[in-house]
């Protein structure tokens, strides 16, 4: 069974424009800033599911909410923290005796880090941006929950008892009529109790374009607006370790994700689904079905 760390993609999706909320990505980070003196909460539910159709037929079934939030600092400079809460973290597998089923709930481990804006230009209805950031997740969560059977399996509890940092630079390109959003992230998982999480390298892009209003011409004041998102997300992770030994985890993996956002003013509602398109895992480890998300954000 691999690593499942599904929550840490949710710290790079929080945006807000200087006035009003914006399209933005439901899988990563953006560029575009937070206004200075203003907080964004983010709310999202995920759904993810994965199996394998070896001899032991693994299930492994995940139902969190991750509530994430972030404040502007400065003009160029913003804070964000977010913590998980997972409602079912739970493993589906035959044994000698049948079907068993082992779960945990409760809260993973929260995520802090900083975005700096380092290069910013304006254009006539465009503006393009770059910011790298920098952060660490703590051991927040509970890495000994037990059932009947023992003690729970590393990968299912819901925290990975280390400290954790990982760092990156996000790119934005934004216009009246669509988004463009790029980013690359690494991240170094700590060791804890003789467990490590593989470490992990990731690429993701995604476009934002308009459907509604088809036209901005003669709009007047505020409109609310409708978009289509397109995503990807290339990523490896490292092999994890336990007790000393290499385990069957990690590898590669490609998922597109389709979606939609509605955007007004100071609020939006989302969904998405990443599906695999590539899953290219180290030995016998677990690969994804899908992986459903629905969020609300509101800007402060």
């Amino acid at each position: 069974m691999s690593s499942n760390r599904p929550f840490h993609l949710l710290i790079w999706a929080l945006v807000v424009s200087p006035i009003t909320a914006t399209s933005a990505p439901n899988t990563f980070n953006t560029a575009l800033p937070v206004a200075q003196g203003e907080f964004i909460w983010r709310s999202q539910g995920m759904i993810r599911d994965r199996s394998d159709d070896g001899a032991l037929k693994r299930e492994v079934s995940v139902r969190a909410l991750g509530n994430a939030l972030g404040y502007g600092v400065h003009p160029n400079l913003a804070l964000f923290a977010t913590v998980p809460y997972f409602f079912q973290k739970s493993l589906d597998v035959t044994t000698p005796s049948g079907r068993v089923t082992r779960e945990t709930e409760g809260f993973g481990d929260a995520s802090v880090f900083a975005r700096y804006t380092l290069f910013a230009e304006d254009f006539t209805g465009a503006t393009f941006r770059v910011a790298p950031f920098i952060g660490v997740t703590a051991p927040t969560g509970d890495d000994n929950d037990r059932d009947r059977l023992g003690e729970l399996p590393r990968p299912l509890q819901a925290g990975d008892g280390a400290w954790d940092g990982f760092l990156g630079v996000v790119a934005t390109y934004q216009t009246l009529d669509y988004q463009l959003d790029g980013q690359f992230l690494r991240r170094e998982n700590g060791r804890h109790d003789g467990y490590a999480a593989g470490d992990e390298l990731q690429l993701d892009g995604s476009l934002q374009y308009r459907l509604w209003p088809a036209s901005l011409t003669g709009v007047s004041g505020t409109p609310a607006f409708g978009y289509a998102l397109l995503e990807f997300n290339l990523v490896h992770r490292e092999r994890d370790e336990l007790a000393g030994q290499i385990t069957d985890s990690g590898g590669l993996q490609w998922l597109i994700a389709p979606g939609l956002q509605y955007v007004s003013r100071r609020w939006v509602v989302e969904t998405s689904v990443q599906l695999p398109m590539i899953d290219d895992p180290h030995g016998d480890a677990i690969t994804d079905d899908s992986v459903w998300r629905i969020g609300f954000r509101r800007n402060f």
